[in-house]
C-alpha cells in the first residue's frame, strides 16, 4: 500500500469519492451535496497507488477555518486513513494563519470521531439531508 494524501486541483475524483459515499451509500442529493464553495476550496485527495480512496476540503470564512465533505470509500475504512485526512485538513489551515477556530459539521455519529482531536460540539443538533449533525469546534 503506498498512501499518500495531498492537495489536489483533480475535482472530478474528489466528487467521484463524495458521490459513492455521500450519495450512492447515504442517501444525500446531488442539490445537497455539490455547491458554490468547491471552487473556492483547497481539495485533499488520498490515494492508494494512484487509487482516490479518500477526499476532505477546506475553506476560510473570516477567521474560521472549515474542514468538510470528509469521506473515504470502504475498503479504506478502519485503517486510519481519515484521521489521517483530518491531520492533513488541520496542518493545511494552520499554515494559512490567521485562524481562531476550526470548524466541521459532524454527522452525530462521528462526534466521537472529530473528539480524539480536540473538537468540542456546540449548539443544537440539526439536519444536513435526512442526516442529524452537530457543529464543532477546535482552537488553533
Amino acid at each position: 500500500m503506498t498512501e499518500r494524501i495531498a492537495a489536489t486541483d483533480d475535482l472530478a475524483a474528489c466528487h467521484a469519492l463524495r458521490r459513492a459515499v455521500f450519495m450512492e451509500e447515504q442517501g444525500f442529493s446531488e442539490a445537497e451535496e455539490f455547491d458554490d464553495l468547491d471552487p473556492v476550496c483547497t481539495h485533499l485527495l488520498a490515494t492508494d497507488d494512484g487509487r482516490p480512496v479518500g477526499t476532505a476540503r477546506t475553506y476560510v470564512d473570516g477567521t474560521v477555518g472549515k474542514i468538510g465533505r470528509v469521506c473515504v470509500l470502504p475498503s479504506h475504512r478502519g485503517t486510519g486513513l481519515g484521521a489521517r485526512l483530518i491531520l492533513a485538513a488541520l496542518d493545511e489551515l494552520r499554515q494559512r494563519g490567521g485562524l481562531s477556530v476550526v470548524r466541521v459539521s459532524a454527522q452525530v455519529h462521528a462526534l466521537p470521531f472529530y473528539e480524539r482531536f480536540g473538537f468540542v460540539a456546540h449548539g443544537p443538533e440539526y439536519l444536513d439531508g435526512t442526516v442529524p449533525h452537530r457543529d464543532m469546534d477546535l482552537p488553533i
